[in-house]
Order: structure tokens, then sequence, then C-alpha cells
């Protein structure tokens, strides 16, 4: 049974810090083929579409598109802050490997 996305509380804070919603804006994640292990993440701010899965909060909004969907079952899409850079980021349990650059996945 497919299960969507969940998005963590922190993820969404970070879309209010940077405005995303007052432009009209969404973190759209989506996958593609590509990447060193086959599929790769795709993470940007974008307009929602009709067939998106808009998940809500704090007033934001993160869409998935029909077609990212299956691949991105259950998963958790969050935001990390390290020594390294702060970025958004995707713990997806479909995913059978990746690379180190965690946003390229295999399944």
């Amino acid at each position: 049974m497919q299960l969507p996305p969940k998005v963590t509380e922190r993820a969404f804070a970070r879309l209010s810090e940077i405005g995303a919603g007052a432009q009209g804006q969404a973190l759209r994640v989506a996958v593609e083929g590509g990447g060193c292990s086959g599929f790769q993440y795709e993470i940007a701010l974008d307009a929602p579409k009709d067939d998106d899965l808009v998940l809500e909060g704090a007033g934001e909004k993160v869409v998935v598109d029909a077609i990212s969907l299956p691949f991105l079952s259950n998963a958790v899409i969050d935001f990390s802050e390290e020594l390294i850079g702060a970025r958004f980021v995707i713990e997806n349990p479909n995913a059978t490997s990746s690379c180190g650059c965690g946003t390229s996945f295999s399944m």
C-alpha cells in the first residue's frame, strides 16, 4: 500500500523562514532518472500544479507530482543544518542504496 510522504515541522519552518508561501511557491520534491545510482531527487521552489499531491503545514506547502509519488511512498522530507551546509533531505525507505551525495538512489 502506498503511503504519502511525510514532511517534518523543521522543513515547514525553513520554508516559512525563506517566505516560500508568501511568494506563492511550494517546495517541489520530484524523482527523476539519472544520478550515479539510477534515480535522483529534484528539489526546488515551484508553483503547485493541479495534479500534485499537496502536503501543508505552518502555512507552507510541499508538492509531489503523480509520477514521483510511488518513489516517495512513506518517505520523510526534512531540513538539515550541519557544519558542511544546510539542505532539504529525503529519508526514503524505498531506496535500496544511495550515493554519498544524498541526492541519488536506487530501488
